[in-house]
């Protein structure tokens, strides 16, 4: 087990978890995409008991069956859990502090996955701070631009 840390883009909401393995999975359905505003949702499956929170996430009814957890102050998407009958909790990847250790293993909801998303190696890339827009804005309010 590696203990693996987390949270919101604010910092408001922090969180520490045990993390067994580096298996993620991607989430298509049409509840996740609406939740992230994202083509899919990716998340780490843990124990709730593995999931320590040092400020509980703000919760939302996503459904009769499931509740999101997220930060209300700067809207960042961390948890989707059942709301009876697991003892599992999913935490989004990208609100993990080192998200590159997780791979994916498999896809769920895809009758609602967007192929055209996936494969988009041959896509030109830029680096951030290398855009010079966004590295004059950076400096403008007196801070480099972010990693």
């Amino acid at each position: 087990m590696t203990e693996m840390t987390g949270g919101c883009q604010c910092g408001r909401i922090r969180y520490t978890a045990e993390i067994d393995s580096d298996d993620a999975y991607l989430c298509h359905c049409r509840m996740c995409q609406r939740a992230t505003g994202g083509v899919a949702a990716a998340f780490r499956n843990a124990k709730r008991a593995d999931v320590r929170w040092e400020r509980e996430p703000d919760l939302y009814a996503s459904s009769p069956i499931a509740r999101r957890g997220f930060c209300s102050a700067c809207g960042t998407p961390l948890t989707f859990e059942y709301v009876s009958g697991s003892d599992k909790i999913d935490l989004t990847v990208g609100s993990f502090d080192d998200p590159s250790r997780f791979r994916p293993i498999s896809h769920f909801g895809i009758e609602h996955r967007h192929d055209a998303w996936f494969d988009t190696r041959g896509l030109p890339g830029h680096r951030c701070d290398e855009y010079q827009a966004l590295v004059d804005r950076w400096r403008e309010a007196g801070q480099d631009v972010p990693e």
